[in-house]
């Protein structure tokens, strides 16, 4: 990822935009909140608050269910689709060589602690790093 962050950047997006693109892109179809996070190992307030950013840049689209919040069905937008076209090839690059290098469940497991870290408040962070010191 770091030598890939440089092209995120380039774009203004994070690792866990990023994710949440390729998702949708690869899922092809309109999806849900719920399974949107199965899928990106992202977790409610981490996801919630990439969506609003994502859907503000015009990025992707939501449908909401006026009734419950996380029947949204999101896809990505047609400027959404723009950039995961022009970005995807060397992401895809770069994740192949991760994932060679680590094995598909050495992987899995990192991006599922980066999902639980980027729902932990930068309270309970700090909090952390007091006791591990």
């Amino acid at each position: 990822m770091l030598r890939f962050r440089p092209i995120l950047a380039d774009h203004e997006l994070t690792e866990q935009q990023w994710r949440v693109l390729r998702a949708l892109s690869n899922a092809d179809r309109p999806v849900d909140v719920g399974e949107l996070a199965d899928t990106t190992f992202l977790l409610g307030p981490s996801l919630s608050r990439i969506l609003s950013n994502l859907d503000q840049r015009s990025l992707i689209n939501r449908r909401a269910d006026p009734s419950d919040q996380r029947r949204s069905m999101i896809s990505l937008a047609a400027k959404g689709r723009r950039l995961v076209a022009r970005i995807a090839p060397k992401s895809e690059n770069e994740y192949a060589e991760i994932e060679r290098l680590l094995g598909p469940d050495k992987l899995r497991e990192l991006l599922g602690l980066l999902a639980e870290l980027s729902a932990t408040s930068p309270t309970t962070i700090e909090s952390t790093e007091e006791l591990a010191s």
